[in-house]
């Protein structure tokens, strides 16, 4: 596997008037820990999803008017990183929320199935009159089972794949650079 430094940088591009819009208002944590605003996240995670999944991220932010306290850039970068790595966290909680959930209704509907397949059978046995609507009967038992077993098996075979993606996607983003450009001719890296 390459180096991810020797890898082409692919760009995000945002643009903001006060480097605070880029984080939740409402989020009373200190600065560098803050939660991105909604709209700030979508966008940089929607935009990073589309480009190639082997290249290096960076986060141009275009601000439009420096903060008051110019130690405050020093920081974005740091608590743009600690954002999406805490989303990666939680989405990596909810993937294993996922996988307890589909073992819980794997159980449920193995058990489901196994007694309708014996109801099945048993009521095979009885050779009685009927036979048609007996096996009917069978069959719908029988297939009412198998029904049992479609979410554990949507779960382990469609669900748990795009979590797993957006996990990886968002340690990418967890690990990206973020420069500052501010106004139309200064350029500062932080």
């Amino acid at each position: 596997m390459p180096n991810p430094e020797d890898l082409p940088t692919q760009c995000v591009e945002v643009h903001v008037t006060h480097i605070d819009q880029l984080f939740n208002a409402i989020d009373p944590s200190p600065f560098h820990s803050r939660d991105l605003d909604a709209d700030a996240d979508d966008y940089i995670v929607k935009y990073a999803k589309e480009l190639p999944k082997n290249a290096a991220l960076e986060l141009l932010i275009h601000l439009d008017q420096p903060p008051g306290n110019l130690a405050k850039l020093g920081l974005v970068e740091q608590a743009i990183r600690a954002h999406f790595e805490a989303s990666a966290q939680s989405t990596q909680a909810q993937l294993k929320d996922l996988f307890k959930r589909g073992r819980t209704s794997l159980l449920i509907g193995l058990a489901f199935l196994s007694a309708s397949i014996g109801v099945s059978q048993w009521l095979g046995s009885d050779s009685g009159a009927g036979l048609h609507a007996m096996q009917i009967l069978q069959q719908s038992i029988v297939i009412g089972g198998w029904v049992a077993m479609w979410r554990p098996m949507e779960i382990f075979l469609y669900d748990w794949w795009p979590v797993a993606a957006r996990i990886r996607l968002l340690r990418r983003l967890s690990r990206l650079k973020v420069t500052v450009r501010m106004g139309n001719a200064d350029q500062k890296t932080v």
